[in-house]
């Protein structure tokens, strides 16, 4: 049907029209699939990351006990990603310091005197390079000291090559995504302007009441 084909005085709908005219749910349904589609395709776009994780313990001397190893542990935990350990880390590691700072993360545990190193990467093998450098570096560090401090760091476990990547799937990631987009989608059809009637009301001019009290009283003369 043309536009010559449509009755006199009738008009296309325009743009706006037809938006208004779409279900309330269609909004939601373009936000989870256009998120869906913008997770997955983050997914297969980023490289997979590998972590490989190594542990190092302290040990009390003779002279000390397990609580001043406990609170060495806490303090070799957070010197482990100093220049000094990172230092003589990147030679055993083979990669720059401002690899080994981006890459690792150590953590420790309030109840026992371990710390754990952890590298990420986008190669497995380097994760697990990293991070058995910079535990072997810093077990290096704290025995210089032992005579002062009387504690003593043992390797407890070396990190081990993953066989599996650490970061999301592309299945994951449009799940977010797919999420994410149909909260943003619920969210715009909350906020959106309602009409404050019917279509039928639409361009209807308003209705004027007659003039009552002007009739019943010309009815009374």
């Amino acid at each position: 049907m043309t536009t010559t084909d449509l009755p006199a005085g009738a008009r296309r709908p325009s743009s706006p029209a037809r938006f208004k005219a779409l279900p309330p749910w269609s909004l939601i349904a373009a936000g989870v699939l256009a998120g869906g589609l913008l997770g997955g395709g983050y997914g297969l776009a980023k490289p997979p990351a590998y972590t490989a994780t190594a542990y190092v313990v302290a040990v009390p001397t003779e002279k000390s006990d397990p609580a001043s190893a406990l609170g060495f542990a806490q303090a070799y935990g957070r010197v482990a990603t100093q220049l000094a350990v990172l230092g003589d880390a990147q030679v055993w590691a083979g990669v720059p310091v401002r690899t080994l700072k981006a890459s690792v993360r150590t953590a420790t545990s309030p109840d026992a005197p371990m710390v754990s190193i952890t590298a990420t990467s986008a190669r497995p093998d380097l994760a697990a390079d990293m991070a058995n450098a910079v535990s072997r570096a810093l077990t290096r560090h704290a025995n210089d000291t032992k005579s002062a401090t009387n504690v003593e760091l043992q390797q407890f476990a070396r990190a081990t090559k993953p066989t599996e990547p650490s970061s999301a799937s592309p299945a994951v990631t449009g799940l977010v995504g797919a999420s994410a987009g149909g909260l943003l989608g619920g969210l715009v059809l909350l906020a959106r302007p309602r009409r404050s009637g019917s279509g039928r009301d639409e361009g209807r001019p308003a209705s004027v009441p007659a003039p009552a009290v002007a009739a019943e009283a010309h009815g009374q003369l």
